[in-house]
C-alpha cells in the first residue's frame, strides 16, 4: 500500500522510539546481538539472481529468521507472476543509495507488469539507518499493487525493527474501495477469506500488542482486517524475538499473502467503466499523497537533498497516476466547454 511507505518513514528516535521500552534498548545496535549468517530454508527465482537485483535481496542488516521470510515472500509473488512481471529498469543509484556519511542506506526494487496483467507493479525496498542515539532503524518492506482492471485489494508487508527486541509489523491487504459502499468486497475479500483470524491468532502473544499509527490518514486507509502491531520481547531477548519472527510471523506472513494471490491478484473481477476511472482516480490520490506529504520530507532528511531527489523522480514514475488521470479530465472538461461555447 502506498500510504505504508509513508509510515515506514515516520519511524524515527522521535517517533516509533518515544515509548520507554524502546529507549531501554535502542542502545544496542542489532547487528552486535545477532551475526547475520546466510539464510538456507528459502528457493528465488531466476529473476532474484539477476545483477540488477542483488542488492535489493541482500538484506544485509537484519536477522536471519527475518532475511528468510523476506526472500520467501519476494519469490513467492515474483514466481507466481514470473511471466507478467518486466525486469527492474530502475537506474543503479536507485536500486541502491546512501547518504554522504553513509549512516543511512537503502535499496529499492521495482517491477512493472505488463498491460495484460491486473498487477501494475510491484515493490520492494530496505532502509538501514544508524540512530544518533545509538543503535539502527531497519525496515524490510514487499507491496504489490493493482491496476484498474481489477477492484481488489492491494498487498502490503512491512516489518519496522527498531532493535534487537522491539518490532512493528503491518501486514495488510488495503481496500481500494468503499467498504460501505461496495460492502460485498467486505464479505468476499474480508470475510469468506476469514483473514481476521490471523490477527487474532497472532495478538494472543503475550508479547504482541495492537499498534496505533499516530497518522489518522494511515488509519483510515487500512483495511478492517489489517494486522498493525508491536512485538517487545524484553525478557526472551533476540532469542524469543527470532522464535517469533520464524514460528509466527513467518507462517501468518505467507498464508495471508496466499489468501491475496488466490482471492484477490488472481481472481477474476468484473469493473466497469465508471468504477475503473473511480479507482485509478482514489489509487492516484493516494500514491501522490505519499510523495508529497511524507517521502517528501523524510527522503531529504535521511539521505540529503540530491538523493532524494534522484530517488523521488524514480517513484513518481510509477506513483503519479492521478497526473495522467487529472490531465486527461481536464483536456475533456476544456472540449465540453468549447463545444457548449460554439452551440
Amino acid at each position: 500500500m502506498e500510504v505504508m511507505i509513508c509510515e515506514r518513514f515516520r519511524y524515527s528516535s522521535l517517533s516509533i522510539l518515544s515509548s520507554p521500552s524502546a529507549r531501554h534498548h535502542i542502545s544496542l545496535p542489532f547487528s552486535s546481538s545477532v551475526k547475520l549468517k546466510p539464510s538456507s530454508s528459502y528457493s528465488v527465482s531466476c529473476s532474484l539472481m539477476e545483477t540488477n537485483n542483488s542488492k535489493f535481496t541482500d538484506f544485509p542488516f537484519v536477522s536471519p529468521a527475518q532475511k528468510d521470510l523476506m526472500l520467501d515472500l519476494v519469490s513467492t509473488l515474483e514466481n507466481r507472476f514470473h511471466s507478467q512481471l518486466l525486469p527492474c529498469s530502475l537506474p543503479p543509484d536507485v536500486q541502491y543509495y546512501q547518504n554522504h556519511t553513509a549512516t543511512a542506506q537503502a535499496s529499492l526494487h521495482i517491477r512493472p507488469a505488463h498491460n495484460n496483467s491486473p498487477v501494475d507493479f510491484v515493490l520492494g525496498s530496505w532502509v538501514h539507518s544508524e540512530l544518533p542515539t545509538g543503535g539502527s532503524l531497519d525496515i524490510t518492506s514487499l507491496s504489490a499493487y493493482l491496476n484498474n482492471s481489477t477492484d481488489a485489494p492491494n498487498f502490503v508487508f512491512e516489518m519496522i525493527r527498531s532493535s534487537p527486541t522491539m518490532l512493528v509489523l503491518i501486514l495488510d491487504l488495503p481496500p481500494r474501495k468503499d467498504l460501505v459502499l461496495w460492502a460485498d468486497d467486505l464479505k468476499t475479500f474480508y470475510e469468506d477469506t476469514q483473514l481476521d483470524k490471523h490477527r487474532q491468532a497472532l495478538e494472543k502473544l503475550p508479547e504482541v500488542q495492537p499498534y496505533f499509527s499516530s497518522s489518522l490518514y494511515i488509519r483510515a486507509v487500512a483495511s478492517p482486517a489489517a494486522i498493525m502491531v508491536r512485538i517487545l520481547t524484553e525478557n526472551g531477548g533476540v532469542e524469543r524475538m527470532e522464535e517469533i519472527i520464524r514460528d509466527h510471523l513467518d507462517p501468518i506472513s505467507k498464508q495471508v499473502l496466499g489468501i491475496w494471490l488466490d482471492h484477490c491478484a488472481c481472481a477474476k473481477r468484473v469493473v466497469g467503466e465508471a468504477e475503473r476511472a473511480y479507482l485509478k482516480k482514489r489509487d492516484g490520490l493516494i500514491r501522490n499523497k505519499t510523495i508529497e506529504i511524507d517521502l517528501g520530507s523524510s527522503f531529504p532528511r535521511l539521505f540529503g537533498p540530491e538523493v532524494a531527489n534522484r530517488v523521488l523522480e524514480a517513484i513518481k514514475d510509477y506513483f503519479t497516476v492521478i497526473t495522467l488521470y487529472s490531465n486527461y479530465t481536464q483536456e475533456r472538461e476544456k472540449r465540453n466547454e468549447n463545444e457548449s461555447d460554439k452551440s
